[in-house]
């Protein structure tokens, strides 16, 4: 009688696979039997009489294997090989309102050829908000890296990509109440992984958050916060002597950006300001329940903005212009080129060939930001700039023999001058449109300080959404426009 043990150890993530090459047994007394486990205690697998060409596979890192063969016939015996296999722990899945998710073995080295996908959903009418607490991924951006999308699946549009190690503008806004995040390794290199915090906005009959160029507004709606078992006068944002205005019905914080605790920065190219609303009902400080409630809040200013201003040119009579845009920058016309006296008559009328003086602002004055003027384009239509119009810059370069630029890309403004002109003999109306881009100022690889580009790999149009202010029309004294006449390219004048 003979009874022989083998055990075969894996380590770490591994399983063991094992196959049968060749059994010969005296098959009414002699056999193998394989344990599903560290000893013969474990399940049973499988007992092997004849050959077959058994193959076992373990669901731990370890594997039993009994021979038995009693005191009478004897055989070949049997010939096995076993493998150790790597596991891979299991990641990606349906995440929902709020939450944590990690990279697998997180903060120990994911594997390599990995390809985890999560889905993130809210409730109807919220948005998802996702950021990255913590990157450090392989350093090839095509080898090892995280890709946003927008919507329930990653034929969605991509947001953005994450790479390396940077997490400082790694934070992302859905447009509906689905993101999806894939994370792909490849064959070789890895890292610690990521950490990733997602939450979802409240729904419209909770609360809002909105901009303008100088404030920020937070309401809240009363009907919510009594759900939560709170009241208004239980809130305060960062700053805690800033305190809302309560109602019947609602809870309404307003407050310059730049105050209250708001934090401002730059994220995927946006002026991001955050700030947080929270509640504690002790006047005492001590720490209660609900002192446990936070709500994030933020707004973004785009980085493209259309302003657009207005002239009326005449024969004889000297000139006025003006014009103001909205959200995040203003545009108006001076008397020179010292940019100390601006013009307020509205609306204006110049000589024709006078020079003319623009500096485009934003509105709200910030050192560490820059004001990089893009495009400037004139058209008789205050509704389109393409069809009929006419470039005076384009891409930061100039198009027009006129056009002059003073300071551009360097601070919170920009200045140029251009001699006015009549635009499309047939029309009496000329308006003029800008598109501004917001930089930081410590940023030195910026757009802002690349200046002149004549070719774009794509158009602004399709980068940054756009806010557009519109003023007009303006009437060309002394010339009447042609009824049913034909506007071709050669009716374009510069005089």
């Amino acid at each position: 009688m003979w009874w022989q043990y083998d055990r075969l150890d894996g380590t770490g993530n591994t399983t063991v696979s094992l196959t049968f090459n060749d059994v010969d047994l005296e098959t009414c007394c002699d056999y193998i039997r394989v344990y599903d486990g560290p000893s013969t205690l474990h399940p049973l697998l499988e007992e092997i009489r004849d050959y077959r060409n058994q193959s076992f596979k373990s669901t731990g890192n370890t594997l039993t294997v009994l021979f038995y063969s009693d005191s009478s016939v004897t055989r070949r015996g049997f010939h096995a090989n076993w493998i150790f296999v790597a596991t891979h722990p299991q990641c990606g899945g349906q995440l929902y309102d709020s939450g944590m998710f990690y990279s697998p073995n997180y903060p120990n080295y994911y594997h390599d050829n990995a390809y985890c996908v999560w889905f993130l959903s809210a409730q109807q009418g919220q948005r998802i908000f996702l950021t990255f607490a913590d990157v450090q991924l392989e350093r090839c951006c095509d080898c090892d890296y995280i890709t946003i999308h927008d919507g329930s699946s990653t034929g969605y549009p991509q947001l953005g990509k994450v790479c390396y190690n940077d997490t400082t503008h790694q934070a992302f806004h859905s447009s509906s109440r689905y993101l999806t995040v894939v994370f792909t390794s490849d064959f070789s290199g890895v890292s610690h992984g990521f950490k990733a915090h997602f939450t979802s906005s409240l729904t419209a009959n909770e609360g809002s958050v909105d901009c303008t160029s100088d404030n920020m507004v937070i309401v809240l709606q009363s009907s919510y916060l009594n759900s939560l078992g709170l009241s208004g006068n239980d809130l305060y944002v960062d700053d805690r002597l800033c305190r809302p205005n309560i109602s019947s019905t609602e809870v309404v914080f307003r407050f310059p950006l730049d105050t209250c605790g708001t934090a401002k920065e730059m994220i995927n190219g946006f002026v991001s300001y955050t700030n947080n609303v929270r509640a504690s009902p002790s006047q005492s400080g001590e720490i209660t329940y609900q002192s446990l409630y936070l709500l994030q809040v933020g707004c973004r200013m785009e980085p493209d903005t259309i302003v657009q201003i207005f002239y009326k040119a005449k024969e004889l009579v000297n000139a006025n212009i003006t014009g103001m845009g909205r959200f995040n920058a203003s545009i108006a016309f001076y008397t020179s080129r010292n940019f100390t006296q601006q013009i307020y008559d509205s609306p204006y009328e110049v000589n024709l060939n006078q020079q003319l003086f623009v500096q485009v602002k934003l509105t709200r004055s910030d050192e560490s930001l820059d004001l990089f003027l893009d495009t400037c384009v004139a058209s008789p239509n205050p509704n389109d700039f393409k069809n009929r119009s006419y470039d005076l810059l384009r891409n930061g370069c100039p198009r027009d023999s006129t056009y002059l630029s003073y300071t551009n890309g360097v601070d919170q403004y920009a200045r140029f001058s251009f001699r006015a002109f009549k635009f499309l003999q047939t029309h009496a109306y000329v308006h003029l449109q800008c598109k501004v881009i917001i930089c930081p100022d410590n940023d030195y690889n910026s757009r802002c300080r690349k200046g002149c580009q004549y070719r774009r790999k794509r158009s602004l149009d399709s980068s940054y959404n756009t806010n557009t202010v519109t003023l007009g029309p303006i009437k060309l004294r002394g010339q009447k426009p042609v009824a049913g006449h034909g506007v071709k390219e050669s009716e374009k004048s510069m005089e």
